[in-house]
C-alpha cells in the first residue's frame, strides 16, 4: 500500500468529507478523490460509501482507520521524542578539535561540562585532521581554520595569540636573544617543514629567523603543539606557543615580545542539521564562557 495514499485516505477518515479533507491537506477535492479511487482499486474493495451527510466508513475502511489512526498516533509519539533529543540535554556529543587546544585547554574544562550536563556523553577526538561533519565524524567542531564547507555554520570564539617564549632556566644557561637575528643562536624548536598542521603558516619561528632548516643541526622539529610545548618546558630550546599557555606557566620567559605570529582564529562548527539540537548549543555556550574567562591574548611587553 502506498504511503502517500494511506496519509490521504486517514484524512478523509477524520474529516468525514473530501473538501475538508482537501482543506486539511492543503490539496485539491478531485486530487483527494482520485487518490481515494486509486487506493480502493489496490485493495478491490470500497473503504466509504457516499451518504447525504458526506462519507461514512465501509466495514473495510472502518479496519484500516483503525490501523492507520494507531499508525498516525505512533508518529505523533515518535515526533514529540525526536524533537525532546533536541532540547533535552542528554545523548551523546563527539567533538573533534585540534591537538593542542585538546590537549592544554579544552581537556580541563570537560569535568564542568560533565557536572552541569550529567545526562551528556562526551566523545573527544583530538585530531588535526579536518573531519567531516557531514558524514557523522563528529557533531561538532572547534576549528583553527575557517571552514570552508557550505552546509555547516561556524561561530566565531576568540583569536589565539602567540609569542617567541622558553623556559627562565634556559635562558640563564643560554642568554635570551636581544634581537631576530640572535634566534639563530639558539635551538629553536618548530614543525617540520612542509607539514600541515591545525592552523596556518605553523613554522612562522623558523621563517623569521632565516634558519637553513636542512643544514642547522641545532633545530628540534615535532609535528606537535603539545609535544613542543613539553619541549620547551624541558629547557631544550626557543619557541612559539600560545599566549594562554605562558601566561599559566611563571617558568615561561617570553623574549622578543614585539615579535608577534599572526594570531589564529578559533571556530566553533556544526552541521546545519544540528542548528536546533540542545547539546550543540548548550556545548557552545559553555566553550564561549570559559574563552571569556581564558587569557588567548596576552601583554607581555
Amino acid at each position: 500500500m502506498d504511503w502517500d495514499k494511506l496519509r490521504i485516505f486517514h484524512a478523509v477518515a477524520e474529516a468525514g468529507s473530501l473538501t475538508q479533507a482537501a482543506k486539511m491537506l492543503g490539496s485539491s477535492q478531485p486530487a483527494i478523490s482520485r487518490n481515494i479511487a486509486a487506493l480502493e482499486s489496490d485493495l478491490g474493495t470500497a473503504l466509504f460509501r457516499r451518504h447525504a451527510r458526506g462519507l461514512v466508513l465501509s466495514e473495510q475502511g472502518e479496519i484500516l482507520h483503525a490501523e492507520t489512526a494507531d499508525i498516525f498516533e505512533r508518529l505523533l509519539i515518535l515526533q514529540s521524542r525526536l524533537k525532546d533529543t533536541q532540547n533535552l540535554p542528554e545523548g551523546p556529543l563527539t567533538i573533534t578539535v585540534s591537538e593542542f587546544i585538546g590537549t592544554t585547554w579544552l581537556a580541563s574544562k570537560l569535568a564542568a561540562f560533565h557536572a552541569l550536563y550529567p545526562h551528556i556523553q562526551l566523545t573527544v577526538l583530538f585530531d588535526d585532521r579536518v573531519l567531516k561533519l557531514n558524514m557523522k565524524e563528529a557533531d561538532v567542531a572547534i576549528r583553527l581554520i575557517a571552514p570552508h564547507e557550505t552546509d555547516v555554520i561556524q561561530r566565531y570564539l576568540t583569536a589565539v595569540r602567540f609569542h617567541i617564549c622558553g623556559h627562565r632556566d634556559y635562558f640563564k644557561e643560554n642568554g635570551s636573544p636581544k634581537r631576530l637575528s640572535d634566534l639563530r643562536n639558539h635551538c629553536l624548536i618548530g614543525y617540520p617543514q612542509n607539514v600541515t598542521g591545525a592552523f596556518a603558516n605553523p613554522n612562522w619561528l623558523f621563517d623569521i629567523a632565516k634558519t637553513d632548516v636542512q643544514h642547522d643541526h641545532r633545530l628540534i622539529m615535532i609535528n606537535s603543539m603539545t609535544a613542543i610545548y613539553e619541549a620547551v618546558m624541558a629547557k631544550a630550546g626557543i619557541a612559539v606557543l600560545p599566549d594562554y599557555i605562558i601566561a599559566s606557566k611563571p617558568e615561561l620567559q617570553v623574549v622578543l615580545p614585539r615579535l608577534e605570529r599572526p594570531p589564529v582564529d578559533m571556530y566553533f562548527v556544526y552541521a546545519k542539521e544540528r542548528k536546533n539540537a540542545k547539546r550543540t548549543e548548550l556545548f557552545r555556550d559553555f566553550l564561549l564562557e570559559h574563552i571569556r574567562q581564558t587569557k588567548f591574548s596576552a601583554d607581555f611587553h
